[in-house]
């Protein structure tokens, strides 16, 4: 595989505090403790020989690697077939389903099934994106490492890690590495503990009952979704890897667990995902709901209102676009310049920058997810409802402003025709929330600039000469976020205006079905280079397809899209021009946007090509 994997040679396994990616080979690259947000443990994703790593693979021999989730499971088995034999690595990490904590374990169970192998452990961590140096206490039970701020204790499974017929070496950079023997029907392992516990012993035994408590976890909580579909495995696993990036204790989602994976390999449009975006977790609800997972959504809109509480507690005022998992807000950026980040990918960024930008489109997106919340039972309280209507009074006056955008651009704030479309979003399903359940609200004063908006949006962002919509209302580059206008309601989805911008986004944006966010050249977005296709703008290019009448063409190009998800069914950000999987990974934007054309395309096939309502909005579960 050379020094770096490719970014889809990777499963996700986690416990809803933090996750790890564990490739193809057996090596976890990428892991960050105790939170999706902490420092890197194991970054060799990014630097493959200063970033830390954890592998664990047969010893002295050839081999042929498959991997598989075990079936409706965030259980991962990576297995090695050898002419001696044949053995798994199952790795899973049991859940933490609860408040904040830093014990976290991460399990490596090895076993064979098949013959005789020998098998290598390699830990070599490198803590705070390898910053800062560490100590190392070996035992017959097991090794501590010790820093300053973090310590992982490494448990002895089975026979004593320091002696008896293994071949135990500690390197030079604190590192551990032993090879041992194992025969059919052997178990083994490791379990790598932080929270700063003494190691023990941890039996065959033991770790059979915590793999078969973390297996029952996934599949009760998997029992709970009511998607009957066409596409149960794709919308399974899409389910599952939400899920693992949930941070329970807050309810909030993170974009990615991963950082700095580049969008293009190289290149500089290498970003931190590891953090809640309004938008992000926002359209995650219209997913959940939709697969039936209530609890999940009034978790998410909990952590929204009080986002939502805390923008206008000192004055009505906007809110971030993006957060950490608990709901700080502390995201500067800082490049990581002993990194050489993956493939020669630099900088390597660590905090966000684009927190500081104004992103007018994250209301829209909210207060959507909010409208459909409430049509499934989950209505805001009164504190939280009026907490909305100061931040909606908020946007009446500042709906107006340039902005960055939805792409997070850094070429300069425009008048983006999407950051207006979900101004009138915000507006129009606050008005609608308003009426509903008859509370106190500004509503003239909402409905009067929701028109407005309306009319700024049909004048200035229609572009007559290309008979499209375009980005914003000093261009003519399309926008496939605009893909959402019929999908959101906005405009019908045959209207002719509608149909032509869809032809021109073909002849444009689209390449054999895989969508393109924009033109970058066209539109100079203050970065070098260019980028793959946008995985969530092809899954809403399906649902467009089908709600316009083009339904043999939308289900065409729905199971082309299934095609590119790698060999456990996971997306990242984009696509590049041979199919390989860019950005960041897995993408929470890419798996929440197949279960949302999934379940949106099953009811057009079930209705009837073109059926216009928004079915999710509309507060009924399709199928």
């Amino acid at each position: 595989m050379g020094r770096y994997p490719n970014i889809s040679d990777h499963g996700l396994v986690g416990d809803l505090q933090t996750a790890a990616l564990v490739s193809t080979e057996g090596t976890v690259d990428w892991y960050c403790c105790p939170r999706f947000d902490s420092p890197s443990v194991f970054g060799s994703l990014l630097d493959a020989d200063g970033g830390g790593y954890f592998q664990i693979c047969p010893h002295g021999t050839d081999y042929v690697t498959r991997q598989l989730y075990l079936p409706n499971t965030a259980v991962l088995v990576t297995r090695f077939m050898t002419e001696a034999g044949v053995g798994e690595v199952v790795d899973f990490m049991p859940v933490a389903d609860g408040g904040p904590t830093e014990r976290h374990e991460l399990v490596r169970l090895v076993r064979v099934v098949r013959g005789t192998m020998r098998f290598r452990f390699t830990i070599e961590p490198r803590f705070d994106y390898g910053r800062e140096q560490h100590k190392v206490d070996l035992s017959d039970q097991g090794v501590v490492f010790h820093t300053p701020s973090l310590e992982l204790t490494l448990h002895r499974v089975g026979r004593p890690i320091a002696t008896g017929d293994d071949e135990t070496h500690m390197s030079d950079t604190g590192g551990i590495s032993l090879v041992r023997s194992l025969s059919a029907g052997d178990l083994s392992g490791a379990v790598l503990e932080s929270g700063g516990v003494s190691p023990r012993e941890h039996s065959p035994e033991e770790l059979q009952a915590k793999l078969d408590a973390t297996i029952g976890y996934w599949q009760t909580w998997l029992g709970r979704s009511t998607y009957t579909g066409r596409w149960r495995e794709m919308v399974t696993r899409s389910a599952l890897t939400l899920k693992l990036m949930t941070y329970a204790p807050t309810g909030a989602l993170v974009a990615a667990p991963t950082a700095g994976l580049p969008e293009q390999v190289g290149g500089e449009r290498n970003w931190d995902y590891r953090y809640t975006w309004i938008r992000d977790a926002s359209f995650s609800v219209y997913a959940l709901l939709g697969l039936g997972y209530v609890d999940e959504a009034e978790a998410f809109v909990g952590w929204l209102k009080d986002r939502i509480h805390e923008a206008v507690a000192d004055g009505a005022g906007p809110l971030n676009i993006m957060y950490r998992v608990d709901g700080s807000a502390d995201l500067v950026e800082e490049t990581l310049d002993h990194w050489e980040g993956y493939r020669g990918s630099s900088p390597v960024r660590i905090g966000n920058g684009a927190a500081d930008q104004r992103q007018l489109d994250i209301y829209g997106e909210a207060l959507d997810s909010i409208h459909l919340a409430d049509t499934h039972g989950l209505e805001l309280d009164h504190a939280g409802w009026m907490d909305l209507t100061r931040l909606l009074d908020w946007l009446s006056e500042n709906w107006d402003l340039p902005e960055e955008g939805i792409w997070e651009t850094r070429g300069g704030q425009q008048h983006f025709t999407y950051g207006r479309l979900m101004c009138w979003i915000a507006l129009d399903r606050a008005a609608r929330l308003a009426n509903r359940h008859g509370r106190p609200a500004n509503l003239d004063r909402w409905i009067e600039q929701r028109n407005a908006i309306y009319d700024q949006i049909m004048a200035r962002g229609w572009d007559s000469e290309r008979r499209a919509f375009v980005q914003h209302f000093d261009t003519d580059v399309l926008d496939a976020s605009l893909l959402l206008m019929p999908l959101m309601g906005f405009i019908a989805p045959r209207d002719p205006m509608w149909l032509s911008t869809l032809d021109a986004m073909d002849a444009e944006i689209v390449s054999d079905s895989l969508v393109y966010r924009y033109n970058p050249s066209a539109s100079p977005d203050g970065l070098r280079g260019s980028e793959g296709t946008f995985s969530l703008c092809s899954f809403w290019y399906v649902d467009a397809l089908a709600r316009c009448g083009r339904l043999p063409e939308a289900q065409l190009t729905f199971e082309k899209m299934l095609t590119y998800g790698n060999h456990l069914g996971l997306y990242s950000e984009e696509i590049g021009l041979t199919g390989e999987q860019l950005g960041n990974f897995p993408q929470a934007f890419s798996h929440l946007a197949l279960i949302n054309a999934a379940v949106n395309l099953d009811y057009q096939l079930d209705h009837g090509s073109g059926v216009v309502e928004h079915v999710l909005a509309r507060g009924r579960r399709p199928g």
